[in-house]
């Protein structure tokens, strides 16, 4: 992980059309390819929307529907995460859609608690974070969060992700549908962190240690 440039896409979707949805990522997508970005993450839920009133989760997005993200990510060369639901014997759960330019289309995932990577463009691994000790591969290099907490969650959300990643010595980036979006350190060291709006967040490493930016998304 010489050189690494990731994201997150602080975006909060407030309806539930996934057209509209998988629209706005690809400006997402297109800022993350201007800033040389190797991953870009979204938050929980970004392309499906928010819980239904009635608290049921969303129905699950079609490949089809999202293959222009994937196309946008091989064009530009970027991993993505974004957050969806996904089915399991009829029961909907939260989930992560993983587009990579490796891949011939996107992969859905059970959400989990968050996941790993390598570097750059390498498989995608499921971490229970809750576990004790949480099953991080060996290689793994960060750790990524799709998150959507309210404004009073946010800090115990940051103690938690601070202190894991000082205690398992991996940098987390969390991305947070309306605020608190963040960058760790595999020291626990906070490198930056998003208030409100729609923004992406950005970090790069670069000779041992990370540099990171905030830049609105227009």
């Amino acid at each position: 992980m010489s050189h690494w440039t990731i994201a997150a896409a602080q975006y909060q979707p407030t309806h539930h059309c996934v057209n509209d949805h998988v629209s706005h990522h690809l400006r997402f997508i297109t800022a993350a390819a201007h800033q040389q970005c190797n991953l870009l993450l979204f938050p929980e839920l970004s392309l499906t929307g928010p819980v239904l009133p009635d608290s049921q989760l969303p129905a699950p997005p079609a490949h089809q529907q999202i293959a222009p993200l994937h196309e946008a990510a091989q064009a530009c060369n970027v991993s993505v995460i974004a957050g969806i639901t996904v089915e399991d014997n009829g029961k909907r759960q939260r989930g992560l859609a993983w587009l990579s330019p490796d891949q011939p289309q996107a992969i859905f995932y059970p959400h989990g608690a968050g996941a790993c990577l390598e570097s750059r463009h390498s498989g995608l691994s499921l971490v229970d974070a809750h576990a004790e000790p949480p099953n991080i591969t060996p290689n793994a290099t960060l750790f990524t969060r799709g998150m959507a907490v309210s404004e009073a969650e946010r800090p115990a959300s940051f103690t938690q992700w601070q202190r894991f990643a000082h205690r398992y010595g991996i940098a987390v980036l969390v991305a947070n549908h309306d605020g608190g979006s963040a960058l760790w350190d595999a020291r626990g060291q906070l490198i930056l962190r998003a208030d409100s709006g729609e923004v992406l967040l950005t970090g790069r490493y670069v000779e041992q240690s990370w540099q990171g930016e905030i830049i609105p998304l227009r």
